[in-house]
């Protein structure tokens, strides 16, 4: 009889231990889904039977300052017609539009008070590579640059940077979109210029992707490829030693951003590890510290953690490099 209960015992404890390590962010979305039609203005930008004339009053916004002559010159500009024929062929539009549905329902899922919104592709011709997708939230528009989504390699980016090229695949526009929107619905506290505080604004924004984007892998919502995810999950002991030994928790020294959470070919410990690493490695860690804040205390509804302090997170997540 004794046996039989210290099994049972065990298998309550096992069964803890599961419920505490990791939260679910799949949740059943409410039918019908927002219905999401993109608007592609470069069909018509480049369509040479619709009058500039038209093209203005459809879209007043978009010339900005360009003069009327080059705007036209653009539209008849070979190289931007190619680049954006190019673009439609590698982004499938209504697979998009698919998933843009399941991404607003989700925001609304945590955030009632979010609006569908209007959905604009548009072609920069290879301009807009590193800020692709942009939420004009006055508006409640979403812009998506599909000329920088045509895949590593492509022939177009012959001038961009390889560490960019990285992310700039069609499965890594969807994360891009909910970067975007995360970034408002997070807004950045600008008085928190501690280390901390900034890898833990960079893991909010992480986590709110693990909830808008439950079956996306991981490698795509932080924009590496599967080796550097790989590199950064089998070293995140050795990379949180090295946080914690230098001191650089709780400093407030500005390159620290440029070395461990920009866009970069790879991370700057100054060491000989520094080629090989895998860049954005505060971004990583940030996100790591977010989950561990999941496991200590799964009951924390998503609006509330997002709200918290980043060294509030931290001091609850007990992370140590595990």
């Amino acid at each position: 009889m004794m046996k039989h209960i210290s099994w049972l015992i065990l298998l309550l404890g096992v069964l803890v231990s599961c419920q505490k390590e990791d939260k679910g962010w799949n949740i059943d979305l409410k039918a019908p889904l927002p219905k999401v039609k993109t608007v592609d203005i470069s069909h018509q930008f480049y369509d040479e039977n619709y009058s500039l004339e038209d093209f203005k009053k459809e879209y007043p916004w978009f010339q900005g300052t360009v003069s009327d002559e080059d705007f036209m010159l653009r539209r008849k500009d070979t190289l931007e017609i190619n680049i954006y024929k190019e673009a439609l062929k590698k982004v499938n539009v209504p697979e998009l539009e698919k998933g843009l549905s399941e991404l607003f329902a989700r925001v609304q899922h945590y955030f009632p008070q979010f609006k569908t919104p209007v959905v604009y592709l548009y072609s920069s011709a290879v301009q807009d590579v590193e800020v692709p997708v942009f939420y004009h939230a006055e508006k409640n528009w979403l812009f998506i640059d599909i000329a920088a989504f045509m895949g590593e390699g492509n022939h177009y980016y012959r001038g961009v940077n390889q560490y960019l090229q990285v992310s700039m695949n069609s499965q890594n526009l969807l994360p891009k979109a909910a970067l975007a929107l995360s970034e408002h619905i997070v807004p950045m506290d600008r008085s928190e210029q501690k280390f901390i505080d900034k890898m833990m604004y960079e893991g909010k924004l992480m986590l709110l992707q693990d909830a808008l984007l439950p079956n996306t892998a991981d490698y795509l919502k932080i924009g590496y490829t599967p080796k550097q995810y790989e590199w950064a999950t089998q070293n995140k002991s050795n990379i949180w030693n090295f946080f914690v030994e230098n001191d650089l928790l709780f400093s407030d020294d500005m390159q620290l951003s440029g070395r461990f959470l920009a866009p970069a070919p790879f991370s700057k410990f100054y060491t000989e590890v520094d080629n090989e690493s895998s860049p954005r490695v505060g971004v990583y860690t940030g996100w790591e510290i977010g989950r561990k804040f999941f496991k200590e205390k799964p009951e924390t509804p998503l609006p509330q953690f997002l709200n918290m302090k980043g060294e509030e997170i931290f001091n609850q997540s007990k992370y140590q490099g595990k």
